[in-house]
């Protein structure tokens, strides 16, 4: 396919036709995750996707990252399979750059080398909606330039409901999962669980030696509960539990150190919130402690080579003061630890923060929002990020045009990881020779979207943002990290659109281009210059049958040393049919088209899979 392909049929997607019926203008979208309170998206300056339960469901995917491909600016890069190590790219930053939370707790590894969260460990399960955050997000969350995954699982609500769901399919998959929720006026309370298992495929191709499949065991709990004091004050515990158990290639014996492919990891998370909220009219305030546990064990042939202990807690407080529509102050303050213990590296530092937007509503169709961050890290000492964003509606026919804008600033202070390895005897010239200092990122974007009262859309987003002085390792000489002396850029463009058929059809894209440059000039590996998604949706029979066909596009990826990443486009079906209110039966095919494709060099992909399973609801 040439590169125009996904243009013109993005193109196609987003051109009016006459509407059936659909839901109102998704304008009126609930959005959290800007400002880390409740706005409306007609609201919001910021350039955010939301994806929901449906969404998640139609997809098929049990793991999120895979979910989340189809969102707009965003790619995923996966070494070999379920389980293995998998990067999140927001607008072609590094994975690293990405935070990612779960209902309030960040779940970053503070032991992972750059300080990233475990996309690969995360099931699609349970969770009631995702919200994604693109470009520097420094005010709010002390993020990077990549942006914030923010993930809401079910809240149970009066009454008693639940589900549960088995899955089967290609490479011995399996996957049992359920959930419960209930609760009074007075309490709510949700569980929800899956038991996943596969065999995989053979993750690498330089595994000549054994090519076995390469398997992966995910367990994962979670649990929400509140109690409601009083109309206005509520009480909210939060639980998180992750068992990983991981087959891989491409490691090192203990003793001899020779390469093999008979590698394990063992993964376990255990991470919880508790939080004490007050809503009142004209104040909202929020306390809460969170604490994030991660610990991982690595085999090689059986004897373990080495273990990774982390933790991240933090306390945080949010307050909102809402005078009128001009006027309303969103503020807070946080506290955070973040250690890690390797056996050779056991260190940890403090960071507090604290920040201060102000928006405001004029003219009944301007809204906007401008604030500061200051932070304070033990080991680099202070920083100051700004953001200010802008939205301006427009009647227009039957529907709204919408103008945004947004300008953030963020810093991320080197790694724990980073700075032990530096100080280490593993490292050497010129690495050994390099002091570490902070990284800073600046950004803004400018859309324009129209929103039809009817449901269709269509809108696009340039953004250009750049990180001064990256932090990178030394993949020539693997000295260690060391740090680029300039900026690395990436801008580009965003279009997005749906538009609804008559016959029960829907026609959804969005299509990124995205240019990037490193401090000295090259582009950022595993990035794609052109990146799509084309998707159509049949719904027919009151929606009781769903058929979803979605292509993926990938073009133009930087080539690496170790081999080049080719164009490809994969092809993804799924379907379900309700036979019962209470019983649905649902399968995909992954990769219908069987593309033999990369997403990193030397790493399998899977080829063409089906999966089928059945949910029962109650």
């Amino acid at each position: 396919m040439k590169n125009f392909f996904p243009v013109s049929a993005l193109a196609l997607a987003c051109a009016q036709a006459i509407p059936a019926a659909a839901e109102n203008s998704r304008l009126e979208e609930i959005i959290v995750t800007s400002s880390r309170v409740a706005m409306p998206l007609r609201q919001v300056g910021t350039s955010v996707s939301l994806v929901t339960s449906q969404d998640i469901q139609e997809r098929g995917f049990l793991n999120l990252a895979d979910v989340l491909r189809y969102e707009p600016s965003i790619s995923v890069s996966n070494t070999g399979g379920a389980g293995k190590a998998t990067s999140l790219r927001i607008r072609g930053e590094n994975g690293f750059r990405t935070k990612l939370l779960i209902d309030g707790i960040d779940v970053t590894d503070t032991s992972s080398p750059q300080g990233a969260p475990h996309f690969e460990q995360l099931s699609s399960s349970g969770i009631e909606r995702v919200e994604v955050l693109r470009g520097p997000q420094g005010l709010m969350y002390g993020a990077d330039a990549g942006g914030v995954v923010a993930v809401t699982t079910r809240r149970g609500e009066p009454g008693f409901t639940g589900a549960v769901n088995a899955e089967y399919g290609r490479y011995g998959t399996q996957q049992l999962g359920g959930h419960i929720s209930g609760g009074s006026e007075l309490m709510d309370y949700a569980v929800s669980g899956s038991n996943y298992e596969t065999d995989g495929f053979n993750s690498t191709t330089t595994d000549v030696e054994l090519r076995d499949d390469d398997g992966y065991k995910n367990t994962t709990l979670h649990a929400r509960g509140g109690w409601n004091f009083s109309s206005g004050l509520r009480a909210e515990l939060v639980g998180h539990y992750v068992d990983g158990d991981n087959d891989y290639d491409d490691c090192f014996t203990n003793d001899t150190f020779e390469p093999t492919d008979r590698c394990r990891d063992d993964y376990a998370q255990d991470a919880w919130r508790g939080s004490l909220s007050q809503q009142g009219e004209v104040f909202s305030n929020e306390l809460a402690y969170s604490s994030n546990t991660i610990d991982r064990k690595f085999y090689a042939q059986g004897q373990r080579s080495f273990r990774l202990e982390s933790e991240l807690e933090q306390v945080e407080y949010l307050g909102n003061w809402r005078q009128s529509d001009a006027l309303s102050l969103v503020y807070g303050a946080e506290w955070k630890n973040e250690s890690i213990d390797d056996g050779t590296f056991d260190t940890d530092r403090d960071q507090d923060g604290y920040y201060l937007e102000y928006q405001g509503n004029f003219l009944e169709n301007v809204y906007v929002t401008a604030g500061a961050r200051y932070d304070d890290n033990e080991d680099f000492g202070s920083e100051t990020t700004y953001r200010a964003s802008a939205a301006y509606l427009l009647g227009l026919g039957d529907g709204e045009l919408k103008l945004k804008g947004t300008y953030g600033t963020g810093f991320r202070a080197p790694s724990l990881y980073e700075i032990s390895y530096n100080d280490s005897f593993f490292a050497f010239p010129p690495a050994s020779q390099v002091t570490l200092d902070a990284e800073k990122s600046e950004g803004y974007d400018l859309g324009i979207g129209y929103y039809a009262n009817s449901g269709w859309y269509a809108q696009a987003t340039y953004f250009d943002q750049d990180v001064d002085d990256e932090i990178f390792f030394d993949s020539l000489n693997f000295s260690g990290y060391l740090q680029g002396d300039g900026a690395s850029t990436s801008k580009g463009v965003e279009l997005q659109g749906e538009v609804f058929l008559p016959f029960s059809l829907s026609l959804n894209g969005n299509y990124t281009y995205t240019d990037t440059e490193d401090a000295d000039g090259e582009p950022r590996l595993r990035v794609p210059e052109h990146m799509a998604n084309i998707g159509a949706s049949f719904r027919p029979w009151a929606g009781r049958l769903t058929l979803n066909l979605n292509l993926r596009v990938s073009h133009d990826v930087a080539d690496e040393f170790n081999g080049d990443i080719d164009d490809y486009e994969v092809l993804d079906l799924s379907a379900s049919y309700r036979i019962l209110d209470s019983l649905e039966i649902y399968g995909r095919v992954e990769n219908l088209t069987d593309e033999d494709y990369v997403e990193v060099p030397t790493y399998n992909t899977s080829g063409a899979a089906g999966y089928a399973g059945v949910r029962y609801s109650f």
